[in-house]
């Protein structure tokens, strides 16, 4: 990722990783109220937008956007193949024995 930005202290998506760093960026629950785990674009109305979604399916629809940060989409989908069973939605899955 871009090499001056403090990553360690900040939220992400736990479904698609992108940086949550404005409130309007979070997901909204079924009350209406922000949800602080994941964007707008996983999580709207108390659900998930994709719930469909296999986590490849995931790695391959954000890889061209990480790409934009100076990777390659394969560099960015090897890393998000990593990053990804750590996230909260996709926990468990993809790691390798």
């Amino acid at each position: 990722m871009e090499q001056n930005k403090n990553y360690e202290n900040m939220k992400f998506c736990q479904s698609c990783g992108m940086p949550l760093t404005e409130e309007g960026q979070l997901g909204t629950n079924a009350d209406g109220s922000r949800n602080q785990d994941y964007c707008s674009y996983c999580w709207k109305e108390g659900a998930f937008t994709w719930p469909q979604a296999t986590m490849e399916q995931m790695i391959d629809h954000c890889a061209p956007m990480m790409a934009q940060s100076g990777f390659t989409q394969e560099e960015a989908r090897q890393r998000m193949r990593q990053w990804f069973p750590t996230l909260k939605r996709w926990a468990g899955e993809g790691r390798q024995a």
